[in-house]
């Protein structure tokens, strides 16, 4: 059911308990009255003012459905339980205390006690089943983001399975296929050179000139599938700093790339940049749910870096399944290529990860 007829209905709702349950016909109790349920049309935007408006009425008429459809609301959309049962309190004693006050003069204080206590457990109820739907919808989201973060590492596993197939496949085709090759030329140059009629000279350069043909062509197709790690579909070449752009755009949080390096940078270095930033931001997208990342390019005299930092997640993470070994392998190919690693926590609960290496590693 659209929203805006929940609302309408609830107004109304409270509107009939109100009528049903006036005690305080004067101006003022109707005015308040008023105020009270036609705040809930817009209970969605502005919850705690809208809570807050609903007390006054609750000191003065025998409300009940006006303010804990508020309360509900509150707790349904804020996470911070010291205010939940500062609102709740407040509704119990706005309830319990007698209006005017003369007027439970003949209760007494143990009444009055009682009545709260009574109430105070009535607003547990709809606090309790806000903070029920709140979790739930979390729980939801986090259920579709575990979802998605288990299809990117899916689609990553199968990349690299296809990477090292294309690699196996490139050396095999180099060690047995080129130097099969090889050989057909030279044994074709040599019959070329030995032969003594024309006929046969001739079939033996039309073999050499074919096999020079397919060697070049085999090196060509051996050296795309060295550098592929793209898509099953399609030959790529390895990533540079030029994809970082579309890699941030891409990561599935929101996050930022700031600083530029020169093109000039060496080919290892621009990839173990990128593979840092990769790493980086898949972390944060599987640890950190709703935090923002930064992704800052640098350089300092002769060595290149770059710093991913995330701020603090705004929602729990839960645990997912993971070998650790994506940091590891950072630090390795840092120290490979003569550069250091740095990651760990930061004072704001968010997490920092640096990397520098020389411009022009080997």
């Amino acid at each position: 059911m659209p929203a805006p007829l929940v609302d309408a209905g609830l107004v109304a709702l409270a509107a009939l308990d109100l009528w049903l349950n006036l005690s305080d016909r004067t101006p003022r109790g109707l005015a308040l009255a008023a105020l009270a349920c036609g705040a809930l049309a817009v209970r969605r935007r502005f919850p705690l003012a809208v809570f807050l408006l609903t007390l006054p009425a609750t000191l003065i008429q025998d409300t009940l459905v006006a303010p804990i459809a508020a309360l509900y609301t509150l707790a349904e959309r804020s996470r911070n339980r010291r205010l939940l049962a500062l609102c709740a309190t407040l509704y119990a004693l706005a309830t319990a205390i007698p209006w005017p006050p003369d007027h439970g003069a003949g209760f007494g204080r143990t009444w009055t006690l009682v009545d709260f206590v009574y109430t105070l457990a009535t607003a547990a109820a709809p606090v309790l089943l806000g903070q029920l739907v709140q979790a739930r919808r979390d729980l939801s989201q986090r259920l579709v983001e575990i979802e998605e973060a288990k299809e990117h590492e899916r689609a990553l596993h199968a990349q690299a399975v296809l990477t090292r197939e294309r690699a196996q496949l490139a050396r095999e085709m180099h060690d047995v296929v080129s130097h099969q090759v090889s050989l057909i030329a030279v044994q074709a140059g040599a019959v070329q050179v030995g032969a003594k009629d024309a006929e046969t000279r001739e079939a033996a350069r039309v073999i050499r000139s074919l096999s020079v043909g397919t060697l070049d062509e085999l090196r060509t197709m051996v050296t795309l599938l060295r550098a592929s790690g793209g898509d099953a579909t399609e030959l790529t070449p390895q990533p540079t700093l030029a994809d970082l752009h579309r890699l941030v755009a891409s990561s599935g949080i929101e996050a930022e790339l700031k600083g530029e390096l020169s093109p000039t940078v060496g080919t290892p270095a621009q990839r173990a940049l990128y593979r840092t930033v990769q790493e980086a931001l898949t972390n944060v997208r599987k640890h950190a749910p709703g935090a923002r990342a930064t992704v800052e390019l640098w350089h300092d005299g002769t060595d290149v870096g770059v710093t991913i930092t995330n701020t603090a997640p705004t929602r729990p993470a839960l645990p997912l399944p993971s070998a650790h070994q994506g940091l590891v392998g950072l630090r390795e190919r840092a120290e490979i290529l003569h550069g250091t690693f740095e990651s760990g926590p930061t004072g704001d609960r968010g997490y920092r990860v640096r990397m520098r290496i020389p411009a022009h590693a080997d």
